[in-house]
């Protein structure tokens, strides 16, 4: 048996891992999509590295789009078999994939008037709202800690890996020449005093574990911040300077955090009378859908719902529906909370909202999450003067904040414990994915420190032996 790496290695985005049998049967583990990659976004998301119709069974740890865009273009590429997930991220599926495919239309639509306009070709969306349905009629669904025997050599398991609702660590029994091989994929590690979901189960001793890394190297602020910081935030820039807080969320996860700190500012009297307008239709879906899945929230918010049973609503809170809503909230100069999808600013309104906004010193634009170095949430970050949007060049003259405490994956004290299950001696190989390489270094060295032998950095498109 062995594994090759054809996404979020030496990098964060485009989760894709192959595993392949003696038998030549291949298990695909994620099919995400490459974001925020700059110039090499498009290219990266072109070519998977492989046969998408030689892949047998396709296992899904959750529904990010980074972990899960590209199914679409796997099936209109060839793929047939079995999609393998939790309930919640098949749930959430649903929305996220065809949300990504109209996204992908649209851009495509605004970005080829401008090239049109410049002589050059289109682009063309990697797949359509159909492709995104035929993909979703694969979906079959397995609980969390339930094995599963998928056929007489592969068996499954999902244990909750607490980053979103339905995400899971999966649990591989591959059998080949009479021996059992076991094979463990963190996903994304969630955060062990998360706001809302339940920590990150144990799991079972692994011959091999591919393990997330993406803030291998930092510790996070204390979560329990979150409605002070958020508070400091409205109150400096619609209060002080009067204008407009634009917060770029992903709409799993960090928009629902958000909307969850904002209904505990007003339990407690301290939220200010100023609008907050979440501007994404898809967030809008996922906070129904999270709704929908209470056994995953942790015993803090199971006990807030005694008394409080939508602990993500309040007052102030208006959901945008339409895009001529959504235009109209840049025509109003009034001083307003604007909540809005991509995370990273690279899709979607908010990249609209930051393009007509930048240029104005009474807005702020809070970035809440982890954002690629070449996206535009992560160039903002950095500190950019002047940033290109829509192939447009913009003075930025905004305020940006950056709420660090606010990350859906664990630093390395949580995935440290993640595995604190495990004797480091049984582990025969341990490779990190989904990290920057310079982050991905600190912790392997960290790992090594605590006994685990070989820590590997596969490079994209690598190929190892599982012995």
């Amino acid at each position: 048996m062995k594994i090759s790496f054809h996404g979020a290695a030496r990098t964060v985005t485009g989760s894709k891992h192959l595993l392949t049998l003696k038998s030549g049967k291949k298990v695909l583990l994620d099919c995400g999509l490459f974001q925020g990659m700059g110039k090499n976004t498009e290219e990266l998301n072109a070519k998977f590295g492989f046969e998408p119709a030689e892949i047998s069974y396709l296992i899904l740890s959750h529904a990010h789009i980074d972990h899960s865009g590209l199914i679409p273009k796997l099936v209109k590429e060839g793929f047939k078999g079995t999609i393998y997930a939790t309930p919640a991220t098949k749930a959430l599926a649903e929305i996220l994939l065809e949300d990504s495919a109209i996204i992908q239309r649209d851009d495509t639509k605004f970005i080829n008037k401008r090239r049109a306009k410049k002589g050059l070709p289109p682009f063309e969306p990697l797949y359509d709202l159909e492709d995104a349905a035929v993909a979703l009629s694969l979906f079959k669904f397995i609980d969390y800690n339930h094995w599963t025997k998928i056929d007489e050599e592969v068996s499954v398991c999902f244990t909750d890996a607490g980053h979103i609702i339905g995400s899971a660590a999966v649990h591989l029994r591959v059998i080949e020449d009479g021996k059992t091989n076991k094979i463990t994929f963190s996903g994304d590690v969630g955060r062990y005093n998360d706001a809302i979901l339940r920590s990150p189960d144990t799991f079972d001793q692994a011959d091999y574990i591919i393990l997330e890394s993406t803030y291998g190297n930092k510790l996070h602020d204390e979560v329990f911040g979150i409605t002070d910081t958020i508070l400091k935030w409205m109150m400096h820039t619609c209060v002080e300077k009067k204008g407009k807080l634009i917060i770029p969320a992903f709409s799993v996860g960090r928009t629902q955090e958000i909307l969850y700190a904002l209904n505990q500012l007003e339990v407690e009297n301290r939220l200010p009378n100023i609008p907050v307008y979440v501007d994404s239709p898809l967030s809008r879906e996922a906070t129904e859908l999270l709704k929908q899945f209470p056994e995953n929230y942790n015993k803090r918010v199971k006990k807030i719902m005694e008394h409080d049973h939508d602990p993500f609503d309040f007052k102030t809170l208006k959901f945008i529906k339409t895009v001529d809503e959504s235009k109209q909230l840049n025509d109003n100069d009034a001083p307003c909370v604007i909540i809005s999808a991509s995370g990273m600013a690279d899709a979607g309104r908010v990249k609209h909202h930051i393009m007509n906004n930048i240029e104005k010193e009474r807005t702020t634009i809070l970035m809440v999450g982890y954002c690629d170095p070449y996206s535009l949430g992560g160039r903002l970050t950095a500190g950019q003067k002047e940033v290109k949007i829509f192939g447009e060049l913009y003075q930025v003259k905004a305020e940006i904040g950056v709420m660090k405490s606010m990350s859906a994956h664990g630093d390395y004290e949580d995935l440290c414990q993640f595995l604190s299950g495990q004797n480091p001696e049984l582990v025969r190989k341990l490779f990190l994915v989904h990290g920057e390489q310079d982050v991905q270094i600190d912790f392997a060295a960290r790992l090594r420190r605590k006994h685990y032998k070989e820590v590997i950095i596969p490079e994209m498109h690598e190929t190892h032996l599982l012995d």
